[in-house]
């Protein structure tokens, strides 16, 4: 895809991306992070990340700003020396833990993609599918499946389902696909088929910037 490629009208203003803050050993995880960012610049879309300059967070944190979209990144403060390597990304918002920035992340963002990435990736993924299950949110949840990545866990999601231990209706609570143009088509066509635990009026979730109406607040 071009830059000069035409603009696609979106129903998300702003998307979270978690990734790695490493680049991978190969080469197509990086070339992955940079078309999803020439995606979201096509289609309008302001970027909440996780703060770093370096890895995959670098790339397509770097990509959505140069083309002239809003870049946050949310970072402890205990990572700053670690994840930000010379000049930070955009706007950046110091939190106190690792709780506050996914908090943070999730209350400005109108949907969550991830990339490829380790543990945390893995950690923030899950979590945010966790939500949407219990029905904290009903934010669409998509995996950037680069060369198949993520297939293992998506076999694992499997056999949690045949083994008794997700719901069959939550099978679906998530989309994936390989490349950047087709995942955000899809998330822009996700709609809930699962029953929430619980609606999201009766959580206690003040942390994450709610109110009782159950609608973010607008990013300033």
């Amino acid at each position: 895809m071009g830059d000069g490629a035409a603009a696609v009208p979106s129903r998300f203003r702003t998307i979270c991306v978690f990734c790695g803050s490493s680049a991978g050993h190969r080469k197509v995880f990086a070339d992955a992070a940079l078309e999803l960012g020439h995606e979201l610049v096509r289609r309008g879309i302001s970027l909440v990340y996780g703060g770093g300059s370096i890895g995959l967070m670098g790339v397509i944190a770097r990509t959505v700003r140069d083309g002239g979209c809003h870049v946050l990144g949310v970072i402890p403060k205990a990572l700053m020396p670690i994840e930000i390597s010379g000049e930070s990304v955009g706007e950046v918002k110091v939190v106190a833990d690792m709780h506050q920035r996914k908090a943070e992340m999730a209350r400005q963002s109108e949907a969550f993609i991830a990339l490829p990435g380790g543990y945390g990736t893995m950690e923030e993924l899950l979590e945010m599918i966790t939500w949407c299950q219990l029905g904290i949110h009903d934010k669409p949840v998509g995996l950037l499946n680069v060369d198949g990545y993520y297939d293992p866990l998506i076999a694992l999601f499997e056999k949690g389902a045949t083994e008794g231990f997700i719901n069959p209706d939550c099978r679906q609570i998530f989309v994936a696909a390989p490349t950047a143009s087709e995942l955000l088509t899809k998330m822009e066509q996700y709609t809930r088929l699962h029953q929430e635990v619980a609606p999201a009026t009766s959580w206690e979730i003040s942390e994450l910037g709610y109110g009782k109406g159950g609608a973010p607040p607008e990013h300033s």
